[in-house]
């Protein structure tokens, strides 16, 4: 039984346990959407609700707090400035994870989304279907451009082929 053991390993040392969960909510409050696995996203949740308190309580011992855990000093900034007044009506689950079908190719991790909940970002997800739709159209329009553009000059061709030029007209050359 696991008593008392908080927390996944993540099979690092804790010095780059730390750093990773730094980096990843860092991305995450600059993107405001990030994709990463199920695992460092759920070990990630934690660590971004816990900075979007401090950034709600806006003093400066939680943005001191939060400093320790932000790398970049204009993400902290934006933590406090815009994320944490954003939040300000809402008691907690600040963060949602979205799980992605299939794998990743490399090692086949479950891969996830970790975005803020009312984040500004737009899913990608929602309207895939209308962005293939409108290629495929933009590619059947352009194929259509491209040959109507080769059947013009082909006739261009084939008329200044046949009908000859305006100095030239029914002369024969002496055999």
């Amino acid at each position: 039984m696991r008593h008392n053991f908080s927390g996944r390993k993540l099979n690092r040392t804790a010095s780059h346990r730390k750093m990773l969960q730094r980096n990843l909510v860092t991305a995450l409050f600059e993107h405001e959407r990030i994709q990463t696995t199920v695992i460092k996203a759920k070990e990630t949740r934690s660590l971004a609700e816990r900075l979007i308190t401090f950034a709600k309580r806006g003093d400066l011992h939680a943005r001191r707090l939060a400093a320790r855990k932000v790398n970049d000093p204009q993400i902290l900034r934006k933590l406090f400035d815009e994320i944490g007044p954003r939040f300000t009506e809402r008691r907690g689950g600040y963060t949602r994870i979205l799980k992605l079908s299939g794998t990743r190719l490399g090692d086949g991790a479950e891969l996830a989304i970790l975005e803020l909940v009312d984040s500004t970002v737009r899913p990608k997800s929602l309207d895939t279907k209308k962005r293939q739709r409108a290629r495929r159209i933009l590619k059947a329009e352009e194929k259509a451009e491209a040959v109507a553009a080769l059947q013009e000059a082909a006739a261009e061709k084939d008329g200044a082929a046949e009908e000859p030029a305006d100095g030239e007209a029914d002369i024969e050359e002496p055999k």
